[in-house]
């Protein structure tokens, strides 16, 4: 499978949009736009790092999805979300800071 089009279903799976991305890579909206409608084949391998970390794969990940090999659904570690918010707090509104406290406290815990 085309490695953009991995990169794009990923982000419809976390409900996420360019824009998410350029906030949490750094990159800029026309560079990324560029890489999920053009391929990433001529995209730095250092931007391609920052768009796999942000949608939490590896780029070996992402490499072996594209080579039809297993089909790994990267699930995220509270370490990865900790860095996530601590890395991205700053930049969210206070409806977005609500909607994360709600989600948080709908979870429901074993016993």
């Amino acid at each position: 499978m085309e490695r953009a089009r991995i990169l794009r279903n990923i982000m419809e799976e976390k409900n996420m949009k360019v824009a998410d991305l350029v906030r949490i890579t750094g990159i800029a909206y026309s560079t990324i736009k560029s890489m999920l409608e053009n391929g990433i084949e001529k995209t730095s391998y250092v931007n391609v790092c920052k768009v796999c970390d942000a949608l939490g794969l590896s780029t070996d990940e992402l490499e072996a999805m594209a080579n039809d090999g297993p089909k790994v659904v990267p699930q995220s570690t509270y370490a990865d979300v900790e860095k996530l918010v601590a890395r991205n707090g700053k930049n969210m509104s206070v409806e977005q800071k609500m909607r994360l406290i709600q989600l948080l406290s709908e979870i429901k815990f074993e016993d």
